[in-house]
Order: C-alpha cells, then sequence, then structure tokens
C-alpha cells in the first residue's frame, strides 16, 4: 500500500511545482500598447487583482476610464480598448499623449495613496 502512495504523493508535488509558477502568472497585466513600438525600457508589469484588492478599487472605471466629447461617461469604461484610441502615442498640443496617460494615471495615484512604485525601474523592471 505504502509503495503505491509514495509515487502517487511524489507526482502530486511535481505537478503542483511546475502548475503553480504558471496559474501565479495568469493575472499578471502588461501595460503595453503596439502604438508604442520598441521603448527604452519594458513594460510594466503588475498582478491587476491583488493591485486593485489591496487599493480596493472595484470600479473598473478608474482606471480604465471613457469620455465622449472631453466629458467623462458615467457607467460605462474602456475595457478591451487599447489606450491608444484616445491618446496617441505622438500628441498634438492639446492631446493627452498616451504615456503621459500611463503616467499619469498611475503615478499621481501612487502618490496620493502614499504607496506604491513612484521610480522609473521600479514599474519598468528590466
Amino acid at each position: 500500500m505504502v509503495k503505491r502512495i509514495v509515487p502517487f504523493c511524489l507526482a502530486a508535488v511535481m505537478v503542483f511545482a511546475f502548475l503553480l509558477p504558471a496559474f501565479s502568472q495568469m493575472d499578471m497585466t502588461v501595460l503595453s500598447d503596439p502604438a508604442f513600438g520598441e521603448g527604452q525600457r519594458p513594460p510594466a508589469v503588475f498582478e491587476h487583482d491583488a493591485h486593485n484588492e489591496k487599493a480596493e478599487l472595484f470600479d473598473c472605471a478608474v482606471c480604465h476610464h471613457y469620455y465622449e466629447d472631453g466629458e467623462k461617461v458615467e457607467g460605462m469604461d474602456s475595457i478591451g480598448m487599447p489606450c491608444s484610441d484616445c491618446h496617441p502615442a505622438d500628441p498634438g498640443s492639446d492631446e493627452l499623449g498616451l504615456m503621459e496617460a500611463y503616467h499619469t494615471q498611475c503615478i499621481d495615484c501612487h502618490e496620493q495613496e502614499g504607496q506604491g512604485p513612484l521610480a522609473c525601474g521600479e514599474c519598468h523592471v528590466k
């Protein structure tokens, strides 16, 4: 009986050893937009659900906001839309550019809350 249990336990441990790291990567969000092209730094990466839970962010539109005619539309969000649909990589004088939109959205919130990364290399880890 013990001879049957030991191999089973070893197999179960190996399965968990290989599968758990894969599952831990499933919630990783990579802030990348095709409009950026090749950047100086890699895209920022974070655990989306864990971040929102810790920050107590339950309204998706806080980050995934949606505007029409310069007005934020309540009850709508931009989930599934590339940020570059509204924020161009090469902005004009009146437009909030893509990089500035990301940085304003993330860094301003981190500063306001007194938590989270602020320096370039803390989000854009090489």
